[in-house]
């Protein structure tokens, strides 16, 4: 069965999980993030199998996630890098973390820390232009005169 594409979908979310839609494919984000570049190496720390990371970094190179590069060490060798558009997932990839720690338990995973100050990095949040911290039902989403959002118990979509 095949997956249904979502690029037409007028639903922002939709679109980003066609890039990126997948566990794997987040998962070779954030690895990426740390720095690994070689496919063994993505392989090796993920456990992955090979036919499912080479349709993975070849999906990912095909949306701008990643770039492909011929380093040519010892014939044709590859690495994979992070583009602009796979760093803008920077915060989506922390915020993912963050909500899992609180939400399955932090147990033994390591603490994000600000390289500059030494801290903690604080919970992702989304603020407003003046710099107040916003929750769901202090946000809506305007399309073409319409404004829906969540005024009650329900979701924004």
């Amino acid at each position: 069965m095949s997956r249904k594409r979502l690029a037409d979908d007028h639903c922002s979310v939709a679109r980003a999980l066609n890039d990126v839609g997948d566990w794997w494919s987040l998962l070779l984000v954030k690895e990426a993030m740390v720095g690994t570049r070689r496919f063994v190496d993505f392989q090796q720390n993920l456990g992955i199998a090979r036919n499912i990371l080479c349709d993975r970094l070849a999906r990912l190179v095909d949306n701008g996630v990643l770039s492909k590069r011929d380093v040519g060490e010892h014939g044709v060798r590859y690495e994979y890098r992070l583009t602009d558009k796979g760093r803008d997932l920077f915060a989506v990839v922390i915020a993912l973390r963050q909500w899992s720690d609180r939400w399955n338990g932090a147990g033994d995973t390591p603490t994000l820390v600000d390289r500059a100050q030494g801290r903690p990095v604080p919970p992702v949040t989304v603020h407003s232009a003046d710099g107040r911290a916003l929750s769901l039902r202090e946000v809506f989403y305007r399309a073409e005169g319409d404004t829906y959002g969540a005024d009650d118990d329900s979701e924004v979509g």
